[in-house]
């Protein structure tokens, strides 16, 4: 599990995550804050915060905000970035699967794009359940299986070695039915939509491709490794996802966005 661990926090650490979060999904923080209705005096987690794509937003509202993240490189980039937006929050290094917080201790627990990567889903389920006040919000958006980085993820699995055993797809979070086997009766009120994103990025698949192997860990991650033959493979693959994916110019990158009370 150590090992694990490790590998997962050394992935995030790869390329540049903060400025994907910056330079693609930065719309989808302040969607889950109004989502969850985060305001003045709320206390707030957010799970696997990265850089801050969700807390930031959070903490200007006013909310009491802890940005909880695996990965220290991207706490040191949020913490640099809440600065300069004048954002004050708590930044704590946590495994989503083994949160330090006491139970109850939040009026709202969200993740955006980031508690789906966490290894176990429900460990993760079941640490955002304990630590959030009955009563409490539950939000969350996660990246679709048939979406565009459902697919992204689908293309680089060949290239890359099998998980350990009992490691789940992270898409799967994007599946309502399989959320709600995560949680179950435990909550109440669910809501759950599907949204899109639209990226504009990217004039060529070839581009997007460019990018996502400079900066995406995982994208990193599944080029290391890789002989000659193999590396054209992958650039091809990648190549033709993006171009099938871009129309009039822009990409739509399905997501679900589900939040519930806690029982």
């Amino acid at each position: 599990m150590d090992e694990l661990k490790a590998r997962h926090r050394a992935l995030w650490a790869l390329g540049d995550y903060p400025a994907v979060a910056a330079d693609l999904v930065a719309p989808l923080g302040p969607v889950l804050v109004a989502a969850t209705g985060i305001g003045p005096g709320h206390r707030v987690l957010d799970v696997a915060a990265g850089s801050g794509n969700v807390a930031i937003p959070a903490a200007l509202t006013g909310a009491a905000v802890v940005a909880a993240d695996l990965t220290p490189e991207l706490l040191a980039a949020g913490q640099t970035l809440a600065a300069d937006r004048g954002a004050s929050l708590t930044w704590r290094e946590a495994d989503a699967e083994d949160l330090p917080f006491a139970p109850d201790s939040f009026d709202v627990v969200v993740s955006c794009v980031g508690a789906m990567f966490a290894p176990h889903h429900r460990a993760t389920a079941d640490e955002i359940v304990r630590v959030t006040r009955p009563g409490g919000t539950i939000g969350l958006i996660s990246w679709t299986p048939g979406g565009f980085v459902g697919q992204l993820f689908a293309t680089m699995k060949p290239f890359v070695a099998a998980p350990p055993p009992g490691v789940q797809a992270p898409p799967l979070w994007g599946s309502e039915e399989h959320v709600a086997t995560l949680f179950g009766d435990r909550v109440s009120g669910v809501v759950a939509e599907k949204r899109t994103l639209t990226v504009s990025a990217f004039a060529s698949g070839a581009e997007f491709r460019d990018y996502f192997a400079a900066n995406y860990g995982p994208t990193i991650a599944a080029y290391r490794g890789l002989d000659a033959d193999r590396t054209a493979a992958l650039d091809a693959a990648l190549a033709r996802l993006g171009d099938g994916a871009l129309v009039g110019g822009g990409m739509e990158w399905e997501y679900l966005l589900w939040t519930a009370s806690v029982v």
